[in-house]
């Protein structure tokens, strides 16, 4: 790995995504309106905006930035300029945790954004450490990341990285226990969402929200990380240098 040229393509990758208000402006401000939303609809039920919440911190950062790294980084292939960079001597490594890195500091600012308007503006009641909260959002996010430069790296085309949603987002929303308790699932689904990182997302923010012990919140914190590095590494030793 090349520090000068990793962070050459994180600088890279910023300032196209200046050039782009329109999706910075979901990345940062979609997921606020949503729990927004979600507690503007459960605002006269007492107590169910505290028990779904702290899930939906887990579930919508990670669905946008999938979503939008996905789809900027399959744009930036179209366009000719990761091939481009590619035909350098830079390594695909670099590559991936450049683009990583960048996509890394937005989610970073999304997750603070979301955690921020949720606990301030919506009133979610949070029984552990607020900062907990926002790290918890922020690996979440991260993951969402590394899945969708995991996804770019085997999509053609935009359209075929949205494809990849109902593989590698869809089913962990449905089995992550967000809907019904993961213990009260059948016993082979529960053991499939065991291995699904956004379900261990889920945990670390109910953790959170519950005031559990900090094992309980760490553990499925490192499990998430796990998956993260897993993806990007996939990412990077798949990553092709002719798209044709």
């Amino acid at each position: 790995m090349n520090v000068a040229r990793l962070l050459a393509t994180t600088a890279r990758v910023l300032r196209q995504l200046s050039h782009d208000p329109r999706s910075l402006l979901l990345l940062l401000v979609a997921p606020s309106l949503l729990v927004g939303l979600f507690a503007w609809v459960f605002s006269e039920s007492e107590g169910a905006f505290d028990r779904i919440g702290g899930p939906l911190l887990a579930l919508f950062p990670f669905v946008v930035m999938f979503l939008i790294t996905s789809i900027t980084t399959l744009r930036e292939r179209r366009s000719g300029t990761l091939e481009r960079l590619l035909t350098t001597p830079v390594a695909k490594a670099d590559v991936i945790l450049g683009y990583a890195l960048a996509f890394g500091l937005l989610a970073t600012l999304q997750a603070i954004a979301t955690v921020t308007f949720a606990v301030a503006v919506c009133r979610l009641s949070v029984a552990g450490p607020v900062w907990q909260l926002g790290v918890v959002a922020v690996v979440d996010a991260l993951l969402g990341t590394a899945l969708g430069l995991l996804a770019s790296a085997f999509a053609r085309t935009e359209f075929q990285a949205v494809q990849f949603m109902p593989v590698l987002v869809f089913p962990q929303m449905i089995l992550g226990g967000l809907f019904m308790p993961r213990d009260q699932m059948p016993e082979v689904l529960s053991a499939v969402s065991d291995a699904l990182p956004l379900s261990h997302a889920i945990d670390a923010v109910s953790a959170v929200a519950s005031g559990a012990a900090a094992g309980e919140v760490w553990r499925p914190v490192l499990v998430v990380a796990a998956f993260t590095v897993g993806a990007l590494a996939v990412a990077a030793a798949t990553l092709r240098r002719r798209t044709a």
